[in-house]
């Protein structure tokens, strides 16, 4: 049995992840899920935020209609991340999911924003 819990495995499996990330040296796609919200950012190898989306933005808020945490949700937010990450012309890029399994919002978010055009 594991003294671990799941919160610790995960954020252990999400700094791993981050050390293979550095070495690459390439911008990193940084996925972020609460309860309530689904958060993206676009983070260059310098840590620096280069772009951002989120349930939060108003223009998300209302076409959402109050869901802000389902798989439809993370869709918008990885399209919009890539209407904004597109033009900045970012070759390469890696997926940083923090540790959580490629499924549900992960997936979706992911997915969405290689449709508008973003390559990890």
């Amino acid at each position: 049995m594991s003294a671990l819990s799941s919160r610790q495995r995960r954020l252990r499996r999400g700094v791993k992840s981050r050390k293979r990330q550095a070495l690459l040296g390439v911008a990193r796609v940084v996925a972020h899920l609460t309860g309530k919200h689904t958060y993206a950012q676009l983070v260059a190898s310098d840590y620096r935020v280069l772009a951002s989306a989120s349930t939060v933005e108003p223009e998300l808020r209302e076409s959402l209609g109050g869901k802000f945490s389902n798989i439809a949700a993370a869709q918008r937010v990885g399209m919009r991340l890539a209407e904004k990450a597109v033009p900045l012309g970012v070759e390469k890029l890696a997926f940083d999911r923090g540790g959580r399994k490629y499924h549900g919002r992960i997936k979706a978010l992911a997915e969405a924003a290689r449709t508008g055009g973003m390559k990890f």
